[in-house]
């Protein structure tokens, strides 16, 4: 049983212990959403990385694994709807987590924002082909109200669901990428193979777009309290959804560079890849399965994002950061009801706000695309950074998890340095207009949420000292736990 986390006087919880493996892992992968990378993002890592695309996904993959193990050290020992931070307050102390989780929830959040513009643009699509055209706004009204009931009725529905979208989309996918490697006979190709025309510095900064592509892969910690066995499968969902995408993206960036050999149009400058390598191929109407897999894909990312944003608001509101309704569960569906309702709401309104200020739905993907990374690798670092300090305050820190922090650290700063720039580096050149201001953005959330703690430890005092001692209550009843399973059983 998985302890209470209630602070003040809010008193359901979720639902405990329903999530099976599979759909623990759901949740990670429709935050990655795997078959949007294809079909939105691989054209521009090919466009710095060439034929090293493929290198830049291992190494990315890599990577993103060291963090994950970094992550795995608090989530083999504790579990609760907090996420990452309750972890990083763990490690690093309350200030340091509180942020996490303000800088979590905006990855998450924005994340769900740059797929709502997806769905948009796909859906747009797919019913123009048919002769109908509805407006973008009802679009994305459309997705978030679905959304948000299927968040707002059942964590297990969400989980279903996901991971049958998920699953047809990438079945989809897979085997258009077979068909496609089975048109060029199944080749070996040698210029991907000897990296022909690829610089160390275009592998380099394929990393940094690859990145972006993983972005999320952590979610599964969100659900602590509704995973069944959360001290085995969400560890496992970690590492695994990082391998399983990982794997999708390694092959896919193989089989599509090799299909555009030859062909009429570039792979960087087209916009629909899937569809033209469908067409090329003579199997132009899986190229509208797959535009279907990547709607329900883009989707499940958005309800994802709902789902983990909504865990991270409850569980800080729980903790007295925020409105003690934000905390609530729902008395019938054990969800967190009103915090799905808001993460819901403000996933709607800014992509709203903007296209109908003028910035187009592919824009908004793009920018929203962009700001939430920054979210997830103050995360990342941080949480790297953490893993280490919090081993050796067990008493249990030896030389590979100091290894691991520091590999997943390092890694985790390149694709900041591709974000943010260096003057005068051909590398790392900084980012042009509007680009070089979403830093400064995201900086300025991240004040807010500086001056949002500083006023509320001083409204109250004890929020910060009850706060620490009910993570560290959640972790000693694992603990126990742990020991009591351990225990021989008379007569065995």
């Amino acid at each position: 049983m998985i302890a209470n986390e209630q602070v003040g006087p809010v008193h359901r919880d979720l639902k405990h212990q329903c999530l099976s493996y599979a759909e623990v892992l759901a949740q990670s992968v429709s935050v990655i959403a795997p078959s949007t990378v294809p079909a939105a993002i691989l054209g521009l890592i090919f466009a710095v990385a060439g034929n090293g695309t493929w290198l830049s996904f291992v190494l990315g993959m890599v990577g993103l694994v060291f963090v994950g193990f970094n992550i795995n050290q608090f989530a083999r020992r504790s579990a609760s709807p907090g996420s990452l931070y309750t972890y990083i307050v763990s490690g690093l102390g309350p200030t340091a987590g509180v942020l996490s989780g303000w800088s979590l929830a905006f990855g998450y959040l924005v994340t769900g924002m740059s797929t709502l513009c997806g769905f948009g643009i796909i859906a747009s699509v797919l019913l123009g082909q048919i002769g109908i055209h509805a407006p973008m706004l009802v679009l994305f009204a459309i997705c978030t109200i679905v959304a948000f009931g299927i968040a707002y009725k059942d964590i297990q529905l969400s989980a279903k669901l996901m991971l049958a979208f998920e699953g047809a989309s990438l079945l989809a996918m897979l085997v258009l990428g077979v068909l496609i490697w089975k048109h060029k006979g199944f080749a070996f190709d040698t210029k991907q193979l000897t990296f022909a025309g690829t610089t160390p510095g275009g592998v380099l900064m394929g990393i940094v777009l690859v990145v972006f592509g993983f972005s999320g892969f952590e979610s599964s910690t969100a659900l602590g309290t509704e995973a069944k066995d959360p001290l085995r499968t969400i560890p496992r969902s970690v590492i695994q959804s990082v391998i399983l995408a990982g794997i999708v993206f390694i092959f896919m960036a193989y089989v599509m560079i090799l299909g555009f050999e030859g062909a009429s149009s570039p792979l960087e400058k087209t916009a629909a890849p899937l569809n033209f390598l469908a067409d090329a191929i003579g199997w132009g109407f899986l190229g509208i399965l797959i535009n279907i897999g990547v709607l329900l894909s883009f989707f499940s990312c958005t309800l994802a994002c709902i789902n983990s944003t909504a865990r991270i608001i409850f569980s800080m509101s729980r903790y007295g950061l925020f409105f003690d309704a934000l905390g609530e569960a729902h008395e019938k569906n054990e969800t967190p009801h009103i915090a799905v309702g808001l993460s819901a709401l403000i996933t709607f309104i800014v992509p709203a706000g903007l296209y109908i200020a003028g910035v187009s739905a592919f824009d908004g993907q793009g920018y929203f695309g962009t700001l939430c990374t920054f979210g997830f690798l103050v995360v990342y670092i941080l949480i790297s950074i953490a893993a280490p300090i919090y081993l050796r305050s067990l008493g249990k820190l030896n030389k590979l998890a100091l290894l691991y922090s520091v590999l997943g650290t390092g890694f985790m700063i390149l694709p900041i340095l591709g974000m943010i720039g260096i003057r005068g580096s051909a590398l790392f050149p900084p980012p042009a207009y509007p680009n070089n201001l979403l830093v400064w953005l995201f900086f300025a959330y991240m004040m807010i949420g500086l001056g949002w703690l500083l006023v509320q430890r001083v409204r109250d005092p004890k929020m910060i000292p009850a706060m620490t001692d009910a993570i560290e209550g959640v972790e000693l009843e694992f603990a126990n736990a742990e020991r009591v399973s351990k225990r021989p059983v008379l007569g065995e």
